[in-house]
């Protein structure tokens, strides 16, 4: 039996997990999964609906959920997660045991710029925050979620990355 590579991506709002889950997902022929999207799926509500009408506490619980569920399923993979998901009812261990960890350590200016403008709409975290609000929540979240992240098994820094350098942090990785 061999054995399956899931790599999950974690990291701030805005860091490009998604974008770039897709890609390397694309260049590994993997599936590629998104937590948030599978956690509206299995509950048939979005995110925003999640914590308006259960809270906080209840999304994680679910998110948490969701996240064992993918863990489990016997392929190999590209998960995106949410950016608190390390930080909550240890999935950063539960990720760390079941799969390869990669930290997408974007400058909070980067992440800023990205998060600004008509894209703030689809970040219920962000709405009707300013360009210097938008930075200060970043600065914020990072302090409290930094430790997580510190726990990845690979971390990718800077603007830009590509998927072939992760690809080679991964075979070194997998070498060693």
């Amino acid at each position: 039996m061999k054995k399956q590579l899931k790599v999950v991506l974690i990291g701030l709002p805005g860091s490009g997990k998604s974008t770039f889950g897709r890609q390397l997902a694309s260049v590994l022929d993997f599936p590629y999964y998104d937590l948030d999207n599978l956690i509206e799926e299995n509950y048939s509500m979005r995110i925003p609906e999640i914590f308006s009408q259960y809270g906080e506490g209840t999304f994680r619980e679910w998110e948490t959920e969701s996240l064992k569920k993918v863990l489990e399923q016997d392929e190999s993979y590209v998960l995106a997660s949410g950016g608190g998901c390390p930080c909550f009812n240890d999935n950063m261990d539960l990720i760390n045991q079941h799969g390869i960890s990669v930290y997408l350590d974007v400058p909070l200016e980067e992440i800023s710029s990205r998060l600004g403008g008509s894209k703030v709409q689809n970040r219920p975290m962000f709405r009707g925050l300013d360009q210097g609000e938008i930075t200060l929540k970043l600065k914020s979240l990072l302090a409290d979620r930094e430790y997580f992240y510190d726990q990845a098994k690979i971390k990718l820094s800077g603007e830009d990355f590509s998927a072939e350098l992760l690809m080679s942090e991964l075979i070194n990785l997998l070498k060693n």
